[in-house]
């Protein structure tokens, strides 16, 4: 059953499983919208065929991050729904086959965004003024404790929450668009001035 909260992920099979870009294109829309959807419709959003999400989908089941809901009709189709609200990758313990999984896993999210971006870089220019100019990246160096840095963090999603999709959906005003939001923050290594 779905619990609301986001799921943490350490085991590398787990990993490994949704470390395919349409998997974890299926995952984000389930967990970003809380909806329930058929193969058919998994099918239109990452440009497979039905049957490929289907495998798809019982694959994320397999290691529980969709289960199936509740019929919509008669009971024929299968609708599935994910079994949290997020995922979070945790390789706490070290071990070299979770670390080497997560990196794997990273990497998918990576790409996925980095593409993101530049499509917005090549899109920006044709965009209506409001939402050319609302857009934009950004890097900086800060300097932080381990602590600040985890407070930073905080605030930041603190700033996000009102804004998720998945609880603003029904009540978002009708100018609002999908926006993605990358947030990437890491201590350089130790010893660089």
């Amino acid at each position: 059953m779905t619990d609301g909260q986001s799921r943490r992920i350490s085991e590398p099979q787990v990993m490994r499983a949704l470390a395919h870009p349409a998997r974890i294109e299926i995952m984000e829309y389930l967990n970003n919208t809380g909806a329930a959807i058929t193969a058919t419709e998994c099918a239109e959003l990452v440009g497979l065929s039905p049957s490929a999400t289907s495998y798809h989908l019982r694959e994320l089941a397999k290691y529980k991050l969709v289960e199936q809901a509740p019929s919509r009709g008669d009971g024929r189709e299968r609708v599935w729904r994910s079994t949290s609200t997020g995922l979070r990758i945790d390789t706490e313990g070290g071990e070299p086959e979770a670390v080497a999984a997560a990196a794997a896993l990273v990497d998918v999210f990576l790409d996925r965004d980095v593409r993101r971006a530049r499509e917005w870089v090549r899109r920006q220019p044709n965009e209506p003024e409001p939402w050319r100019d609302a857009g934009g990246m950004s890097s900086l160096e800060l300097l932080l404790t381990a602590d600040e840095l985890k407070e930073l963090t905080a605030k930041v999603n603190a700033l996000t929450e009102p804004y998720r999709l998945r609880d603003r959906q029904e009540t978002a005003p009708p100018t609002a668009r999908r926006v993605h939001f990358n947030y990437v923050v890491f201590p350089t290594e130790e010893g660089q001035p």
